[in-house]
Order: structure tokens, then C-alpha cells, then sequence
């Protein structure tokens, strides 16, 4: 007999082997009908497997969101068979779960085209209708390779020869239709349900080699209701309509080019937001951090002592210098990371505990080898700034600058638009690291500490959840997760305990004993890429920045050349009083300029003309509103010069 315990730690004995769909039916039929698999001391598992063990049970439908997962990787079987069905002859390799979907590879003379994708979501919803049940069997694999080979399905007989040989080959029936899988699956087809889309179509080669044969992959997503697939697609127009490559075009901000791959071409609107951003984050900088500069590059060895030579080497730029004597072939990194170079700032000269915490602010510029097929806008690149920092305190000042570190972001996201939503995780040690378990269990404890204060604090508006065992191998972090206005999540901000580098460089400070101790160091980043934070920036506002930002934030048009003196003025009394403003006299219709300005995102125009010029007044117009309005000049200047006030400053006039 075995012992299952239920979610509602009732415990009962059964026979051993018994199958969690015997357990179900022993307790409800119509339990047994919703269940589509059973969680065995927390492992998803086929409901029809055999219990051979104690164990705690429970039962998942559907609509638990840890089936979601089951549909999707059920969805790419239903695929994978529409696709033989439709034609004949096509090889099936591999088809995952990936986040957000699915996808499955095929093998065919004829690449898939979108075209295609009617007949084979009619065919799939037909699979799905007959409802046939998922069953499994165990294959020897000299069986496998056989009935494969048989099938001509070669790529499947490769992925047998992978499996390691301690593995059972497992085999999931789904009517006549199989494929070689390692499961778990929902008790039928008829479970994965209609709320299903095929979405994009790709070249891949197989096993990601260049050398083998390319194959086709088809992508899908499915969901638990109709309803989630509709909010998912709608998202994902969306976010093609807020992809910040297009507005960074439309609004010439930056650009891209081969001759330097990965790396950023600002033109001189982008440059302006970005220019912005950073002045904002000095200013808030400025009462508690020092700004400091660390050398580009800087000798192996550094890197050697850091460790990045040895467990990062693959993701740095290194040269040799090319010095004619023995003595200058040196080899240099250009560095992926701010810290060791603050490390080394703060151990030049003696410091003492009376000094710390000290804080090292520097916007680094970090360059970190990426694949090209990785590289995504500004999202992704292989040269970019860094808002880091790095704190040198005590382990008693460590609770408290946690806490200033959380405040400072979570006031940076929300003068920046990001107020809800937002998440702290706490990634713990992982299995392989350096320090102390003393230390970690200090460290823990600390941040333990701090996020429930977070949260406290925050009247549980900010969520906060444990990452075990994501932590750095250095130290305990906070991960700081943002939500745009489309739904989607980035993580962004992070504080990350250190217990490595200032041993690695032997830092230390004379304690009040007068005896040397080594510092924790903390490393802080708010924005963390700043060209990563501008590409969300771009997406979250759909390239309509706030006033404060826009790089041009208003355009002085004319309706006629009678306006053209006037305009002039107007330009310069705006510009004395520091807005941005650009002025469009060209001789085009004014619904014309209106429609040009609004594609590059302008917030505003001030419209004038011969009427306008008389008055002393100006029509203006803002991005995304039809509706006009005449202001005496003064007044409508004065309106966005406050509107142009950069929320850390307004917030500090109203506290004056």
C-alpha cells in the first residue's frame, strides 16, 4: 500500500500502482472528467500514470495556470500531426513549449508560407474535435529507430541516439497519429480546447547548425480561454504598433548600421531623450553619490583578478596592443563591467568605516559580446550605458541602504510612468558560490527583512515573491520587475550583494578598532541599460513622450508667409524661456504639417497666422486630439514651460 496526501492534507492509503485516474474516479466521476493531470510532489505528471510511491497528490484542470503549459505542448502534437495529414512525406523533428506559445519543426522539399496556415488550424480544429485520448508507451530503442526509419522520419531516429541511454523512450499516442516525447500530456485532444492561433513562420536549421538541412518552423500560441488569446494577440498588435525600432524612423531619433554592428547611431532627437534621461538620474543622484569614471579598457590581469577573464572571456572584447617591444604586447578588455574599476577607486588611498558607506555612481559605457541573431533594437546591443553604481558600507549599514536603493527606484519608475504592476523578487544562493555561509545567511536575512518592508510599505501595492537559488554567485539581488502599458514585464533595476570582488581585490577599511575589514559592496542599477530603459521608454508612451522628455517639444507652424515674422518671434521667446521648439514655414497646407508632426510625435504645435499675429495669440494643437485651442502667447508658453518641468523638480517646487 502507499499513502497519497490531498491539497487539504487529508491522507489515504491505496493499492501500490494505482493510476492518479483511478484515484480521481474512486473520488468524484466528475472530478475524474474535469482532471486533466495530477502534480506529484510538486511534478506535473500524466494523469493515467502509475503511483508507485507516498506521495502528495493533486489534481489539475484546465484552467489551473500550470495547464497552460500542458495545452500548449498538446497544441504542437495536434500541429505536428495536421501538418502530415494535410501532406504526406513531411518529417516531424522537434516541437517545445516556448514562453508565450509553441512551435514545431518540419522538414519539406516546399518551405510553409502563411498561406498555409488556414487548412492547417481547420485541420487541428478537426484533431481536437475527435477528442481521441493521449496514451503512453515504452519503447525499446532499437524498436523506435526501426519504426521510425521504417516511417522515413530520419530526424526523429538522430533524437533517439540522443537520448541518454538510462532514459526510457517514451511514445505518445493521440489517436493513429505518434510522436516520440517525454510527456507529461492532458488525458485527450479534446482538452486543449479552440483557443489556439498559428502565428509566424521561420527557417531553422536542425540542431541549430549551419551545416545541417534547414527546416521549417512553424509558431503558435493557445490558451486556456478565448478571451486570453484575444488579449495576447491584441498585445502583440500593439506592440508592433509601439515597436520602437519603427518610431525610432518615424521620430529620427537613432539608427543602426552593419559597420557597427550592436551599437547605437543617435541622431540628435534621440540623443536629446537620452541626454534628458541621464540629467534626471544625476540630479537624483546628486545628494548621495559621488560620480566617478573608470577607464574603457583596461589590462588582462585586471580581469583576470575579477574573474571575468576565466568564467566570462566569451563574452568580452579583448585586443593586443601593438607595441614593437616584447614589454607592450599586452592584452586588453574593453570592459563589460563598471565594478572591478570601482573596486579599485575605492582602494586607492586608506579609508576608514567613519567614510562609508561610500557610493560610486558612474553612466559606464559596457561592451558584452551578444550573437548577432540575438541582437533585438535597443533592447538587446553590444555597446551600452550603464546608470550603475556601487556601495561600499558595513553589514550593519546594509538593511538600510537596500531600503534607500528600493525607495530611489520605485520613485524613478514612477516619475518615469511605471506606478503599478511592479514586482521585487528576492533571488537566493545558488548551489555554486563564494563566501561564507555566514555571510549568506547575514545577507538573506537582510534582504528578507527589506522586502517585507517593501511591501509593508507600500500598503502591498508593490508584489514581491523568492527566486531559491537564482541568486548571483557572488551574492544574494533584487530583481525589480516593470509592467508598460500593454501588459508586458521588464526587469529592469537590480541590487546585488557582493562577497567576491572586494575579496578577489583585497579591499578593506580601518574599522573603529583600527583594524582592517572588508566592505560589503552592493551593486545598484536602476535603468540598467539606459539604451534598453529608452527602447521600453519608447514603447510605453507609443513614442509619445512626456513634455519633458519629447526631444522636440513643440513646433511653431505657419498657415500662410503672412505668419512667418510672427512665427519667428514666437520661436524665440519660447526658446529663451527653454522649450525645445522647431519651427515648419514651408509653403504646404497646414492639415499637411499637422499629419507630419504628429507621425514624428510631436506634443505640440502652435499654429500661427496673419489673425494670430494680430492678436498676439497662438492656436495650439496637441499629439492625438483634434481639438484647437487660442491662447494669448504668453499664457500658452507659460503652460508648457510648467508642463516641461521634469517631475523630480516639480516635485521639489511643491515641497518648497
Amino acid at each position: 500500500m502507499i499513502a497519497l496526501t490531498f491539497p487539504d492534507g487529508a491522507r489515504r492509503e491505496f493499492p501500490q500502482g494505482i493510476t492518479g485516474l483511478d484515484v480521481a474516479k474512486g473520488i468524484s466521476p466528475s472530478l475524474a472528467k474535469r482532471t486533466v493531470a495530477m502534480v506529484l510532489d510538486g511534478a506535473i505528471a500524466d494523469l493515467g500514470d502509475p503511483i508507485e510511491a507516498d506521495a502528495k497528490i493533486e489534481f489539475l484542470n484546465r484552467d489551473d495556470p500550470r495547464a497552460l503549459e500542458l495545452i500548449r505542448h498538446d497544441a504542437a502534437h495536434v500541429l505536428a500531426e495536421a501538418v502530415q495529414s494535410l501532406w504526406p512525406g513531411t518529417q516531424v523533428t522537434i516541437g517545445p513549449v516556448i514562453e508565450n506559445g509553441f512551435y514545431y519543426d518540419f522538414f519539406r522539399n516546399e518551405p510553409f508560407s502563411l498561406e498555409d496556415f488556414p487548412a492547417i488550424e481547420k485541420k487541428m480544429r478537426e484533431i481536437i474535435a475527435r477528442d481521441k485520448p493521449f496514451t503512453k508507451e515504452v519503447w525499446s530503442r532499437d524498436e523506435t529507430k526501426r519504426v521510425f526509419r521504417d516511417k522515413g522520419e530520419k530526424f526523429k531516429v538522430e533524437l533517439v541516439d540522443a537520448i541518454p541511454g538510462n532514459e526510457p523512450i517514451k511514445i505518445y499516442n493521440q489517436g493513429e497519429w505518434f510522436d516520440l516525447c517525454r510527456g507529461p500530456h492532458m488525458t485527450s485532444t479534446g482538452k486543449i480546447g479552440s483557443a489556439f492561433k498559428l502565428m509566424k513562420v521561420a527557417g531553422a536549421y536542425w540542431r541549430g547548425d549551419s551545416n545541417n538541412p534547414m527546416l521549417t518552423r512553424i509558431y503558435g500560441t493557445a490558451f486556456a480561454k478565448q478571451e486570453d488569446l484575444d488579449a495576447y494577440v491584441h498585445q502583440l498588435e500593439e506592440a508592433e504598433k509601439r515597436d520602437h525600432r519603427r518610431l525610432g524612423r518615424e521620430m529620427n531619433l537613432f539608427h543602426f548600421q552593419e559597420e557597427g554592428p550592436g551599437v547605437v547611431f543617435w541622431h540628435p532627437k534621440g540623443w536629446s531623450v537620452f541626454q534628458s534621461i541621464v540629467a534626471y538620474m544625476r540630479r537624483r543622484l546628486a545628494a548621495d553619490y559621488a560620480e566617478v569614471n573608470a577607464p574603457q579598457m583596461l589590462d588582462k590581469s585586471l580581469w583576470e583578478t575579477s574573474g571575468h577573464w576565466d568564467w566570462y572571456r566569451e563574452n568580452m572584447f579583448a585586443a593586443q596592443s601593438a607595441g614593437d617591444e616584447a614589454e607592450d604586447k599586452r592584452w586588453f578588455a574593453i570592459k563589460p563591467m563598471n565594478c572591478p574599476g570601482h573596486v579599485l577607486i575605492f582602494k586607492h588611498g586608506l579609508r576608514s568605516y567613519r567614510e562609508l558607506p561610500l557610493r560610486f555612481a558612474e553612466f559606464g559605457i559596457v561592451h558584452r559580446y551578444e550573437p548577432s541573431g540575438a541582437m533585438h533594437g535597443l533592447m538587446r546591443v553590444r555597446g551600452f550605458t550603464q546608470d550603475d553604481a556601487h556601495i561600499f558600507c558595513t553589514e550593519e549599514q546594509l538593511a538600510e541602504e537596500c531600503l534607500k536603493i528600493n525607495d530611489l527606484i520605485l520613485s524613478t519608475y514612477a516619475d518615469f510612468g511605471f506606478e503599478s504592476d511592479l514586482v521585487v523578487k528576492l533571488s537566493t544562493r545558488p548551489e555554486k558560490r563564494v563566501g561564507s555561509d555566514a555571510s549568506w545567511d547575514h545577507a538573506e536575512a537582510v534582504m528578507t527583512r527589506v522586502l517585507e518592508q517593501i511591501a509593508a510599505r507600500s500598503g502591498n501595492r508593490i508584489k514581491t515573491s523568492i527566486n531559491p537559488g537564482e541568486g548571483a554567485f557572488y551574492g544574494p539581488k533584487f530583481e525589480y520587475v516593470l509592467r508598460d502599458a500593454i501588459g508586458r514585464d521588464w526587469q529592469c533595476g537590480t541590487t546585488q550583494v557582493d562577497f567576491n570582488l572586494p575579496e578577489r581585490f583585497g579591499a578593506f577599511y580601518i574599522d573603529a578598532d583600527g583594524q582592517k575589514k572588508m566592505p560589503v559592496m552592493v551593486h545598484r542599477a536602476i535603468c540598467g541599460s539606459m539604451e534598453r530603459f529608452l527602447g521600453i521608454l519608447i514603447e510605453h508612451h507609443a513614442g509619445h513622450f512626456p513634455l519633458w522628455l519629447a526631444p522636440v517639444q513643440a513646433v511653431v507652424a505657419t498657415i500662410t508667409a503672412d505668419g512667418d515674422d510672427y512665427a519667428h518671434e514666437v520661436i524665440a521667446a519660447a526658446r529663451k524661456r527653454g522649450l525645445r521648439v522647431e519651427a515648419d514655414l514651408r509653403n504646404e497646407k497646414i492639415n499637411y504639417k499637422v499629419r507630419e508632426h504628429s507621425l514624428a510625435k510631436v506634443p505640440a504645435m502652435l499654429v500661427v497666422g496673419k489673425k494670430e499675429a494680430a492678436e498676439r495669440t497662438v492656436s495650439i494643437r496637441r499629439l492625438g486630439s483634434q481639438a484647437q485651442t487660442v491662447l494669448p502667447l504668453e499664457q500658452a508658453l507659460a503652460a508648457l514651460v510648467e508642463e516641461a518641468v521634469p517631475p523630480d523638480l516639480a516635485g521639489a517646487r511643491k515641497a518648497a
